[in-house]
């Protein structure tokens, strides 16, 4: 038998406990106030109109829906974009940002890094499914520094000295809202980091799974690839659409590949195609149909950037009363990392044990390394929240920055 999901793990724990206060921040998922998920009304819009064109549901070809591939590629790289124009972007669509991840990596396996089968260098701490979507695909990973547990924040000079004490490499970094700290580096930070990729020839991933969720507006979430692009610095992007849009359960995703010209994108994209055909063979319809909907009419797209600002609103706000009620309770440690962090993921500060008597004497339920989805916290329980955590951290070291 193999090993059971953390993450499904915890939403079984939940679901069986009859506490009916019982607190679920463990699983990524987007929910309103009142703890329901929430279906965007631009995405409900398009869903009528799709009902009502009466489309069929023949298989799209192994690239996608041509429109969604468009306007999704459009959303990364700029309505103006110079890649666009000059028909460099290998971009097909994929089973989210997981299935694009994966079809990535086999990509790197097939065909390397200059010639030689690269390591996968991966921020420590990062997303759990990261190392079995590269390990699976037979790569080596390894971890560069990324989080600093003393400040709770970003270790600027530990990445910078590891990435560039690697040899050429790749190196995956997070679009926006890093999953699971929720500590981004600022724009001059990204600067210096896309400086040393450049001058030591690494590749780069950017896992893209948050754009416009992190602060509300798309284009400031994805600035940091802007910044690598205007380095030409060489590139693949893993997009999803499972979070901005609502659509978990579609699996809607694009994979893009930088290329130097456009000879290099078809035969580029001759092979993603190949290894997508053994994969999925052909990607999900419906929710292409959403995404390219919305995001091919100026009117929904405007509504659904509203809409994005409205879910990341909702997100900051469950921070400043987290904090706030904290600090009602009596709490003593410094707790300004929750409301510095960004997108849906807080890292606490919380150790396992501390996690561990949440659950147990609380019934509030998140994995084991303290991170809390922020989306779980909800103006009805963000003071039993509050409470529980001050009572499992009252007598603990300090937490936070002193």
């Amino acid at each position: 038998m193999g090993p059971s999901d953390p993450i499904l793990g915890i939403s079984e724990a939940f679901k069986a406990s009859k506490n009916p206060e019982k607190i679920n921040v463990g699983v990524g998922a987007y929910r309103n106030d009142a703890g329901e998920p929430w279906v965007l009304p631009s995405v409900r819009q398009v869903e009528k109109e799709i009902l009502e064109q009466k489309m069929d549901h023949e298989y799209l070809p192994i690239t996608g829906l041509k429109d969604f591939v468009e306007s999704a590629t459009e959303l990364t790289f700029g309505q103006d974009s110079e890649y666009i124009k000059d028909d460099r972007i290998a971009a097909l669509q994929s089973l989210s940002g997981t299935g694009s991840l994966r079809l990535i990596a086999q990509f790197i396996e097939r065909f390397g890094l200059n010639g030689v089968k690269p390591t996968i260098m991966l921020p420590n701490p990062t997303w759990g499914n990261h190392f079995p979507i590269f390990e699976h695909a037979c790569l080596e990973t390894a971890t560069y520094r990324y989080y600093d547990p003393e400040t709770i924040g970003f270790d600027v000079k530990g990445m910078l000295e590891d990435i560039s004490n690697a040899p050429p490499s790749v190196i995956l970094l997070h679009a926006c809202a890093h999953n699971p700290t929720g500590v981004d580096p600022s724009p001059e930070e990204w600067a210096s980091i896309a400086e040393v990729v450049k001058a030591k020839g690494h590749f780069v991933i950017f896992d893209n799974a948050y754009q416009g969720f992190a602060s509300g507006d798309t284009d400031k979430d994805i600035a940091s690839v802007h910044q690598f692009l205007e380095l030409g610095i060489p590139m693949a992007i893993c997009q999803s659409f499972s979070k901005n849009f609502g659509l978990y359960g579609h699996r809607i995703g694009l994979t893009s590949i930088v290329c130097e010209n456009k000879d290099e994108k078809e035969r580029v994209m001759s092979h993603l195609k190949i290894l997508a055909r053994a994969m999925w063979s052909n990607p999900p319809i419906q929710g292409a149909r959403l995404v390219a909907g919305v995001l091919s009419d100026p009117g929904l797209k405007t509504q659904w950037q509203g809409e994005i600002k409205i879910m990341a609103d909702r997100i900051i706000s469950m921070r400043h009363a987290l904090k706030d009620g904290l600090k009602e309770c009596g709490s003593i440690h410094n707790w300004d990392h929750i409301t510095n962090q960004i997108g849906m993921f807080s890292f606490t500060g919380l150790n396992a044990e501390q996690c561990d008597l949440l659950m147990s004497k609380h019934d509030v339920y998140l994995t084991r390394n303290g991170r809390i989805s922020m989306a779980g916290v909800s103006s009805e329980n963000v003071k039993r929240l509050a409470g529980a955590i001050h009572d499992v951290t009252k007598d603990s070291p300090p937490i936070g920055k002193k």
